[in-house]
């Protein structure tokens, strides 16, 4: 076996262990990523919105699935392909049974809540408990397989292959250290690795492993650093990636329009108005275009202007005008345009769809052996690219930034906000300490060793954005706590979070419920 493939299926453990009965080591790694109870815990985590038992709507469960899916067949198509099998050899490999383990993994650190609970987290993590690294859905995905789950051979992790593990990394740096010099200081950074523009100072805005993993970082990525640029996704890596933005684009507005919320009459407006006049909307500066921010179109010509700052090695206006047309003949004239009542007809209509612009979005990834730093190794095709872009704008638009789905998320916030004060109090709590939940016991245990091993190896891993240092062990103990009620509140669903603050606010008069494990 060539030196790289047996890197690729060594897992960070020398030593026995029990022997999967699965045909290779990548699917023993997608049969523990399966069986893991952070992977059933999925069913219960928002995709965008909470289902509320309806089952109309994806949850992360499901939409890991389709990702899954979606994934292998591109990985799948890619390799039959015998003028890319050299190519393929020379940047790392594409095994379907790595992609579909990394995209059954790719979720499993996403909180209660969807991305808003990862919002609150990241914020009460660096400005409530001082960890530098903050809270990452990415991140926390890598922890989980690597450090908290207990399913594997080992007390650590699941002991996943390299390949998967690597696989996983959609932004293999940390938020602020490694690699060094860091992504985000380039001149043209990766996706993801620049500061947010709200908060300059404090690392990248997305990163795919705390400090506390980079060890597993490293180690993972030996071989795949010698074939890809470090701060690059490997094949594997990049092809889960498309997936997950073809399932996102497609799956999720047909949620919405199954719930009566995406309606057909203000996305046609909004597409339609953008075709008739668009030399009129291109011709506007952009000051001015911001003072017709109530007409239909201003959004959707803002949206190509910002393909322009940031996408300008992909973007190209005719192909976006073409992609603007193909979404509104095929979405909007003809899923929107008939109102979802369950029936027959009107199910069929969404299996046409989805299985339709799937088939087509698949079809158009192909591999680039040198990239852009805005791209992985695998891309869609520049009309796919953009029909993605129209996609996503469509659900942003007319769902993300509905007001009645604002309101209900600063609720879910304060929720979220509240157990975490709740949960640090009964921590401190000396008079309770012999009754903490068992499961934030042992997480407090498992970083404390952590940090204390960091503080000694590496204290500049320590080091926040503003430059400071936490110092003695007291100030080792106050990060540990800090990042165990992190962790112990991400691996929580929906239904569980909201239950335990019940609990823990008296409004229950429930004793025991089996909606939550202390």
């Amino acid at each position: 076996m060539p030196d790289h493939l047996r890197h690729r299926e060594s897992r960070r453990d020398a030593g026995p262990g029990p022997v999967d009965l699965a045909a290779t080591p990548f699917r023993g790694d997608r049969d523990r990523i399966v069986a893991s109870p952070f992977f059933a815990r999925l069913g219960g985590v928002t995709q965008v919105v909470s289902a509320s038992g309806s089952g109309l709507l994806h949850n992360r469960l499901t939409h890991s699935l389709k990702v899954a899916q979606i994934a292998r067949a591109i990985a799948e198509r890619l390799i039959s392909d015998p003028e890319l099998a050299p190519v393929l050899e020379d940047l790392g490999g594409c095994d379907p049974d790595v992609v579909e383990a990394a995209s059954l993994a790719h979720d499993l650190g996403h909180p209660p809540f969807g991305h808003l609970g990862e919002q609150v987290l990241d914020r009460l993590a660096r400005h409530r408990f001082g960890l530098p690294d903050g809270f990452e859905g990415n991140a926390q995905s890598f922890r989980i397989i690597t450090t908290t789950d207990t399913r594997g051979p080992r007390a650590a992790g699941l002991d996943l292959t390299a390949a998967v593990r690597a696989a996983t990394l959609k932004y293999p740096w940390t938020r602020l250290t490694h690699p060094s010099p860091h992504p985000r200081e380039m001149a043209d950074p990766p996706r993801g690795a620049a500061e947010p523009k709200d908060a300059p100072g404090t690392g990248s805005s997305k990163f795919s492993a705390y400090v506390t993993e980079l060890d597993d970082l490293t180690q993972c990525r030996t071989s795949f650093d010698k074939r890809v640029e470090i701060w690059q996704q490997t094949v594997e890596s990049s092809v889960m990636d498309n997936a997950d933005d073809i399932a996102y684009a497609i799956h999720d507005l047909e949620d919405f329009h199954r719930i009566g919320v995406l309606q057909h009459a203000p996305v046609s407006a909004e597409l339609g108005q953008w075709e008739s006049d668009r030399a009129e909307f291109a011709a506007y500066d952009d000051e001015e275009l911001a003072k017709h921010h109530r007409r239909p179109g201003q959004s959707l010509e803002a949206l190509r202007r910002r393909l322009h700052a940031r996408d300008s090695w992909m973007v190209d206006d005719e192909i976006f005008a073409a992609a603007v047309s193909r979404v509104r003949d095929e979405l909007v004239d003809d899923l929107l345009s008939v109102p979802f009542d369950g029936s027959v007809a009107a199910e069929q209509a969404f299996g046409r769809f989805a299985s339709g612009w799937t088939a087509r979005l698949v079809g158009g990834v192909h591999v680039l052996a040198d990239p852009p730093t805005r791209s992985g190794h695998v891309l869609l095709g520049r009309e796919q690219w953009h029909e993605v872009q129209v996609l996503k704008f469509v659900h942003r638009r007319f769902v993300l930034l509905r007001p009645d789905l604002a309101l209900y998320q600063r609720g879910q916030a304060r929720l979220l906000t509240s157990l975490v004060e709740a949960l640090e109090q009964w921590m401190g709590d000396r008079y309770e300490a012999d009754r903490l939940p068992r499961r934030l016991h042992d997480l407090v245990e498992l970083a404390h060793g952590e940090y204390q091993m960091l503080a000694a190896d590496h204290p500049r891993t320590l080091v926040g954005a503003a430059g400071e240092q936490p110092s003695g062990p007291a100030a080792i103990l106050s990060l540990a706590r800090g990042r165990a009620v992190i962790d112990f509140v991400a691996s929580l669903t929906d239904g569980q979070a909201a239950d335990l603050m019940e609990a823990l606010s008296g409004r229950t008069g429930q004793f025991w419920s089996d909606s939550f494990v202390l």
